[in-house]
């Protein structure tokens, strides 16, 4: 059967003056009375597909109980009052919360599938429910799908909803929720006005009980939206979604993370873009930031952590400076920090760990000091997060979010600074977009229900809610779950931005500050930051290919390994521990209680650093024995023998010609010839050959056995320090 081409243009134009007869002859309304982050979303998911609301009682108080609980009628006498004027006119009325729920599809298709379920009036349906338990034998038994209405989405004819309205009287203070149901079992009138309940959600979706019966799904579609939502219980795919119940602050925000065009495979975050502004002001246009540093326990690494939050991109002139320590161990460390940057900021006060200042107390404290400083913004850094990226600051103000965090993670970790889903209790779980999270295989802004260590509030927040509800304390939970708790329960997002690389936390978990020099024990558990103070920079140079190593005697190697920093470090675990071995040949550290060659030394495992320094073995050394010793690899490598040596004139001044029993020796010089002592060196007997001018951090490695026959050369002044290992025995 042929159809001419005229006929095909006339029903395209056909269609067209229907889908937008349906898209004029749909009144769409929502009652909000101020801007939230959740009305801003439903606004924009509105604008999305042109949708243009009316909103009812903006600016005013709001009138009866929660904003989207019991005691809304005042949404009833709001509505009847707008809609009075379209009666008789065959118009459709839409009518959805406002502050937890997001529009999916274009008014058209809502209008349509509307038209296919043969209501005149159809409201959303639910799991529970609520208010009247007593009601449940009386609502009608449903074969799929759920039987409870829901009063926060509906839609009808404006004739039919006025009649409902119009059923009896109501007080602003009623609830809306009873006032409904109450009309829906009344059979009757449900027959006469021919309503009925979006059972299998067909374009409305309540989540409370039901977010396991969603999920977002890619979509065949070649418009722009690339996700959509389905139900996989009644494989429908909802046009409205409603975070109703606790479900607003979880499986409704990681909804709109993504719909109906938040972020996307093809475009990434697309609603990055949306309300950031540009911060090249200049400096005196800039707002005022209180910075808020909280250290509330003993911390590896801080003072690195320090130093990037003075070298943030952001003029001190427009920052005044909040410290809590709670940690007497970093006493000195604030206080050095303090000398040489405090004059910079334009205030500071500090809290020190004799004021006895709880947490939490501080933390409401830091919030109160933003407000009588009148900043503009506060920025809440802890002592685990480090700012690698000194621009961190500016990037969370241009985003223009009420509560930003920066995602940060634990260096070779999943532990991060948010949560993507929360347990019924309110603890942590995990999100299915987590782990793509935090390995940045997907990049964007997202809405989350938990942050901590590291996040920036604007003031406006502040000053909106008092300290009755804007606070760090909630029941027994701990200052960041009961911020968190309170944010969630005014309405505010929590957003967590990986949008670019901002910095990582550290693992203050395994940090004990009994030992002398705790951070050399973090080689294993903050490997990052270890390497970044005590591994020497010119490292990597040494397994250039191109680059020849230094080889001062025959198949005797020298490499720069170690800072001055770990130098130092070192010697003093030694010397605060003390227990040097008399130097002779009866050890009872040993197994047999004899050595061969004694020293004047302590083991790594007399100061608890045995497994740590095999680690170093394992990390820094093997790769320089395998590039320049090919053919031999040993990982992880041996090494029973582990000690740094002291020799001193008046002590042991030398050491007698001996092989080592090892495969490979490395002897690692912890400080400076000429300059803590004189003379001294290694002399290879075989070769003639000695090194004597040793560098600090620097290592020598050698042959055990048989070829690299060896003394210690004579100390004549001052005290020399080498660190010894025997690997692969």
């Amino acid at each position: 059967m042929r159809v001419s081409a005229s006929l095909l243009v006339l029903a395209s134009i056909f269609s067209f003056i229907y889908a937008d007869l349906e898209k004029d002859d749909i009144l769409v309304y929502t009652v909000a009375t101020e801007e939230t982050d959740g009305f801003q979303r439903y606004k924009l998911s509105a604008d999305e597909f042109g949708i243009k609301p009316v909103v009812l009682g903006f600016g005013k108080e709001w009138k009866g109980g929660d904003m989207s609980g019991p005691g809304g009628a005042w949404k009833i006498n709001l509505l009847k009052t707008a809609l009075r004027e379209h009666k008789d006119q065959n118009k459709i009325a839409l009518f959805t919360d406002a502050y937890d729920v997001i529009f999916l599809r274009k008014p058209e298709d809502i209008v349509r599938k509307f038209k296919e379920t043969g209501a005149k009036v159809l409201f959303s349906a639910e799991v529970f429910l609520w208010p009247d338990l007593k009601l449940k034998d009386k609502y009608p038994v449903v074969e799929e799908g759920k039987r409870f209405l829901n009063s926060g989405m509906y839609i009808g004819y404006v004739d039919q909803l006025l009649e409902l309205l119009d059923r009896e009287e109501v007080k602003d203070t009623d609830d809306d929720q009873l006032f409904f149901t109450k009309a829906y079992l009344d059979e009757e009138f449900r027959k006469k006005i021919e309503m009925k309940l979006d059972h299998k959600s067909e374009i409305f979706m309540n989540l409370n009980g039901a977010e396991n019966e969603v999920e977002i799904v890619e979509t065949e579609s070649k418009e722009h939206h690339k996700y959509k939502l389905k139900n996989l219980i009644t494989h429908t795919e909802p046009m409205i979604v409603h975070g109703n119940g606790p479900s607003k602050s979880t499986a409704l925000n990681y909804i709109g993370n993504y719909l109906p065009n938040g972020w996307n495979p093809n475009d990434g975050c697309v609603s990055c873009k949306v309300g950031q502004f540009d911060l090249s002001s200049k400096e005196e246009d800039l707002p005022y930031v209180l910075l808020a540093l909280f250290i509330e326990y003993p911390t590896p690494f801080l003072e690195e952590q320090l130093l990037k939050a003075a070298s943030l991109e952001y003029p001190k002139s427009r920052m005044h400076l909040f410290i809590h320590n709670a940690a007497k161990y970093h006493t000195d460390h604030v206080d050095t920090f303090l000398e040489a940057y405090g004059t910079q900021y334009k205030s500071v006060k500090k809290i020190i760990p004799d004021d006895a200042t709880t947490e939490w107390a501080a933390r409401d404290l830091a919030m109160d000091q933003c407000l009588a400083k009148e900043c503009d913004f506060l920025f809440v850094v802890d002592s685990i997060a480090h700012l690698d990226n000194p621009h961190t600051l500016k990037l969370l103000i241009a985003q223009n979010r009420t509560v930003l965090a920066p995602i940060m993670v634990r260096h070779n970790k999943v532990w991060s600074n948010f949560w993507g889903e929360l347990t019924k209790d309110g603890f942590y779980a995990r999100s299915n977009d987590y782990m793509d999270i935090v390995q940045n295989d997907k990049r964007g802004l997202w809405v989350v229900p938990f942050i901590n260590s590291v996040y920036l509030i604007n003031a406006k927040l502040l000053k909106r809610f008092d300290r009755k509800t804007l606070k760090y304390s909630k029941d027994k939970l701990d200052a960041d779950m009961a911020f968190c708790a309170n944010l969630r329960d005014l309405g505010v997002f929590m957003f967590a931005s990986n949008r670019l690389d901002f910095g990582h936390l550290v693992n203050p978990e395994t940090f004990d500050t009994t030992r002398t020099e705790p951070d050399m024990y973090q080689i294993m558990d903050n490997q990052r930051d270890w390497e970044s103070r005590y591994i020497h920079p010119d490292y990597p140079e040494n397994l250039n290919p191109e680059k020849k190593p230094l080889q001062p005697c025959p198949d005797v190697y020298w490499f720069p390994v170690v800072t001055r920093r770990f130098c130092k470090s070192l010697i003093n675990m030694m010397e605060t521990f003390g227990k040097w071995s008399a130097g002779k040949n009866e050890d009872n550290r040993l197994e047999g209680g004899y050595e061969a060659v004694p020293t004047r030394d302590i083991h790594m495992n007399q100061v608890g650093w045995d497994r740590h320094w095999l680690f170093f073995l394992q990390q820094y050394v093997r790769p320089l024995q395998e590039h320049v010793f090919i053919g031999y690899t040993h990982d992880p490598p041996r090494s029973l023998m582990n000690f740094v040596v002291r020799y001193k004139p008046d002590e042991q001044p030398s050491l007698r010609p001996h092989h080592d029993s090892s495969t490979y020796t490395i002897n690692l010089a912890l400080n400076e010839a000429d300059v803590d002592y004189e003379g001294g060196g290694c002399r290879f007997i075989r070769y003639n050959c000695s090194v004597t001018k040793t560098k600090p951090g620097w290592l020598l490695m050698h042959p055990g056995r048989l070829t690299h026959y060896h003394e210690g050369l004579l100390v004549t002044k001052g005290i020399r320090y080498i660190m010894i290992s025997f690997v692969d025995p």
